[in-house]
C-alpha cells in the first residue's frame, strides 16, 4: 500500500504536499464560508461563480499547460506555482483582515488562483512519474488521493473553528505559510536522485500532437468522458454541504465544515484501496461512478444533519475509488513524453467542467432546494457508469452471460438391497451462474 514511500525524494514531496493541501481546503472552505454568509445572503450561485473562476481557465489555458509540464523542468516550474499562490493567499488574507473584502475581490483573487493553478496542476499531476518512477507510479497516484483527502478531513474543520475564533482573513494568511513550506520541500528534493523523463521536442505542431494522441486512444476518450460529466455535475461538494448545512440542517460554520472532514474518511479509504491495487481497471471505474451515484441519491433523501454526515462518507469512498483509478489509468497507460499534455487534458475537463456544473448545481439549490442539486449528483454518477458500460459492451468484448450449471453427480442408496446408483438433480434444483469476461485493454 506504501511502496513509493521507499524513495527519500516522494517522502520529501508527500511531506510538502500535505502541509500544503491542508492550508487549500482550509482556504477553500474559509472562502465559500464567507461568500455564503457575509458577503451575500446565502446565495449558492455565488460560491457557484467562485468556483468556476477558480476552475475555468484550466479548460482555457489547458493546451499550452500540458506542454509546459512536457517541456520544462516541472520541479522549478512547480516551485514558481507555489510560490505564486502563496502571495495571491496573503493578499485576499490582508484585504479580509482590514475589513475592506467585497465579493468582487474573491471574485478576482479566485481568477488569479484559477490561472496559477492550470500551470501547477499538469506538472504536479505528473511530476510524480519523475519522483518515483513507472513502476511505482500507480501506488504514488493513489497516495497523492489520501494526502489530498487526509488534508481535506483536517483542514476544512481547522478552518470552521479558525473562522469563527479570528475570522476567515487568518486561515488565508495561515495558507501563505503552507505554500512556503511546500516550496522549501522542493528545494531539499535530491536532484541527482529524479527519474529522467523524455522531454517534448520544440519543433512545431506539439500542442496539436497531444490532441492527435488521445484521438487515437478510444479508451481514454471515454474515461475523460466519464470524468467531465462525474466532475462537472457531481464533484460540487462545497455547494451541496454548505447548503444543505445552513439551509436545510440550519448549522453554523464549525458543522459546516466538519462535513468535508466526514467525506473524507470515506475518500482517504478510497485512495488507499486503491493504492494496494497492482494496476488501475476500466471496470473498477464503473463501480465506483455507479456507487457515487447511489450514495449521492442516499445522501440526498438523508432526514437530519447526523445521516447526511454518516452517508458523506459513502460519497467520499466511491468518488475516490472513481476518480483515483481514472487518474492513474490514464498515467499509466499514456507514453511518458505526452504525460503533460494527456493529464493536462484530464485536468481541464475535470476541473473546468465546473464553469459549465457549479453554476448550474447553485441555480437548482437557489430554485429546487440543496436536495435536488444533489440528486444532480447522483444522476451524473449514474448516467457516467452506463456510459463506460456501453462502451466496454460495445467495443470492448464485455459479455453478460447467463446459464444453468447442474451440480455433480448425486450417489443415491437404494433402500433394502444397499445398490447404490448416480443420478442428477432436476432442472429446478440447478444452480445458475453468471460470468463476466472483459477483454483486455491494450497498454
Amino acid at each position: 500500500m506504501f511502496r513509493a514511500l521507499s524513495s527519500v525524494n516522494y517522502r520529501i514531496w508527500f511531506a510538502g504536499a500535505l502541509v500544503s493541501n491542508i492550508g487549500t481546503w482550509m482556504q477553500r472552505t474559509a472562502q465559500d464560508w464567507i461568500v455564503l454568509t457575509e458577503l451575500t445572503d446565502h446565495n449558492a450561485t455565488a460560491v457557484g461563480v467562485v468556483m468556476a473562476l477558480q476552475f475555468g481557465p484550466q479548460l482555457l489555458l489547458m493546451p499550452w499547460s500540458g506542454l509546459i509540464a512536457d517541456r520544462f523542468d516541472r520541479r522549478k516550474l512547480l516551485i514558481l506555482t507555489q510560490s505564486l499562490m502563496g502571495v495571491l493567499a496573503l493578499g485576499l488574507g490582508i484585504i479580509t483582515v482590514t475589513g475592506v473584502v467585497e465579493l468582487w475581490h474573491v471574485y478576482l483573487f479566485a481568477l488569479g488562483l484559477g490561472v496559477v493553478g492550470a500551470i501547477d496542476a499538469p506538472a504536479r499531476q505528473t511530476f510524480v512519474s519523475d519522483l518515483v518512477g513507472e513502476e511505482k507510479l500507480s501506488n504514488a497516484v493513489a497516495l497523492n488521493s489520501a494526502s489530498f483527502n487526509g488534508a481535506r478531513m483536517i483542514g476544512p474543520a481547522v478552518a470552521g473553528v479558525l473562522t469563527v475564533l479570528v475570522g476567515a482573513g487568518w486561515v488565508f494568511m495561515i495558507n501563505t505559510g503552507t505554500f512556503a513550506v511546500t516550496v522549501f520541500a522542493m528545494t531539499l528534493l535530491r536532484v541527482s536522485q529524479l527519474k529522467k523523463q523524455p522531454r517534448a521536442s520544440r519543433e512545431r505542431g506539439q500542442l496539436v500532437a497531444g490532441f492527435r494522441y488521445v484521438r487515437r486512444r478510444p479508451d481514454i476518450i471515454v474515461v475523460l468522458i466519464v470524468v467531465f460529466l462525474v466532475g462537472t455535475f457531481g464533484f460540487n461538494f462545497p455547494i451541496f454541504t454548505s447548503t444543505m448545512a445552513t439551509i436545510e440542517f440550519h448549522k453554523g460554520a464549525g458543522e459546516f465544515g466538519l462535513l468535508s472532514s466526514i467525506m473524507a474518511i470515506g475518500s482517504v479509504v478510497g485512495a488507499l484501496l486503491s493504492a494496494r491495487r497492482s494496476q488501475p481497471r476500466l471496470r473498477l471505474i464503473i463501480v465506483g461512478a455507479a456507487a457515487f451515484g447511489i450514495t449521492c441519491a442516499a445522501a440526498a433523501l438523508m432526514p437530519s444533519y447526523v445521516s447526511f454526515a454518516v452517508t458523506l462518507t459513502f460519497v467520499g469512498l466511491s468518488s475516490l475509488t472513481l476518480m483515483t483509478t481514472a487518474n492513474a489509468y490514464v498515467q499509466t497507460t499514456t507514453e511518458p513524453a505526452m504525460r503533460g499534455r494527456v493529464m493536462a487534458l484530464y485536468m481541464a475537463i475535470f476541473a473546468g467542467g465546473t464553469p459549465l456544473g457549479a453554476p448550474f448545481v447553485g441555480w437548482v439549490a437557489d430554485q429546487f432546494g440543496p436536495r435536488w442539486a444533489v440528486g444532480v449528483a447522483a444522476l451524473s454518477g449514474l448516467l457516467a457508469a452506463a456510459v463506460l458500460l456501453f462502451w466496454l459492451v460495445k467495443y470492448r468484448g464485455l459479455r453478460v452471460r447467463y446459464r444453468l450449471r447442474s451440480s455433480p453427480r448425486m450417489l443415491v442408496r437404494h433402500a433394502g438391497d444397499g445398490r447404490e446408483a448416480s443420478a442428477r438433480p432436476d432442472r429446478e434444483t440447478a444452480t445458475r451462474e453468471i460470468a463476466v469476461v472483459e477483454a483486455t485493454t491494450p497498454r
